[in-house]
């Protein structure tokens, strides 16, 4: 059964959202800004600020709510195979399971994410602590209330760059276009949506715990790949390189083991730190899972509440 013609944009708006229901929440974000801005603009040209009509015309050139569903579902799935990677040989053996991580391009983009996170997290806490307490000390004053607006309006800037960043190197669809500002409202409007937006306060969560888990995401994998790498390289290199004391500890001034590394110990050693390198390719790659929805989360305006 056809739903009813809409006769309001936001009657458009309620059945397109409802016919995209169950599609990715960053796509449903993206289509109903999409649809809105041209509804508005076609709305502003048309002078006459007669809804019913122009969306009469609109159902026959841009499409009904059905329609344009569809199409966004069929762009979806060319969007979800650029982000898709390569698909690897499947590996039934627990070995192959195992060391197949290294084949995964999401491993190495979550490994560059977690190091990069400590300086997003650092920058995202700065600007949040600091914009929140000039605009606490600015709220005295006659340029309070502008100095908030616009630190609002940075934070969902943000909050936009962070999700391309996510998208890019943790292959998490996110959005593409902001929620939409209706710019016929009265600025005072538009500001009060601003700040009734639950995305908003749920931006400036994740920019504040971006600086904890930032710092914790680069200790894991600057202190795991440092470990493991040098368990797979030292002892080698104090086996060959004569009056190498790599990895030896001093006790009373004495090294120990006596002699450096055994021979026995060399291979042992070494192929612990591989194991404990592929073990931080997991954790990073489990971790970058866990952040993309983290992010997808806190930054995607997707539930029936925020509309």
């Amino acid at each position: 059964m056809n739903a009813p013609v809409p006769r309001t944009i936001a009657e458009y708006l309620k059945q397109l959202r409802a016919a995209l229901r169950g599609a990715d929440p960053a796509m449903i974000q993206d289509a109903l800004y999409d649809a809105e801005e041209h509804l508005r603009a076609e709305l502003a040209e048309r002078g006459d600020g007669d809804e019913v009509a122009m969306l009469a015309e609109v159902v026959g050139s841009y499409g009904a709510p059905e329609e344009v569903a569809e199409i966004y579902r069929d762009q979806e799935v060319t969007v979800q195979r650029a982000l898709r990677t390569p698909r690897t040989p499947p590996r039934r053996s627990l070995i192959g399971r195992f060391f197949g991580v290294a084949a995964d391009p999401h491993t190495y983009g979550a490994l560059f994410y977690m190091v990069l996170a400590m300086a997003t997290g650092i920058f995202y806490f700065t600007w949040v602590m600091a914009g929140a307490g000039m605009s606490i000390g600015f709220s005295i004053l006659i340029i309070g209330i502008p100095f908030l607006v616009l630190f609002i309006g940075t934070v969902r800037a943000l909050s936009l760059v962070e999700g391309r960043i996510v998208e890019t190197m943790l292959g998490v669809r996110m959005p593409r276009r902001p929620a939409y500002a209706d710019r016929s409202l009265p600025w005072l409007k538009r500001i009060g949506a601003m700040f009734t937006d639950p995305r908003t306060w749920s931006a400036l969560l994740y920019m504040l715990l971006m600086l904890p888990l930032g710092v914790a995401y680069f200790v894991i994998v600057v202190t795991g790949i440092c470990l493991s790498v040098s368990l797979a390289v030292a002892p080698w290199i104090a086996l060959f390189v004569p009056h190498a004391e790599i990895g030896s500890i001093y006790v009373d001034g004495h090294a120990w083991p006596p002699h450096a590394w055994h021979v026995w110990m060399v291979p042992v050693i070494s192929v612990i730190g591989i194991l404990l390198l592929f073990t931080v390719m997991h954790l990073a790659r489990g971790i970058g899972h866990l952040h993309g929805h983290l992010a997808k989360h806190l930054l995607v305006r997707c539930r029936e509440s925020d509309a």
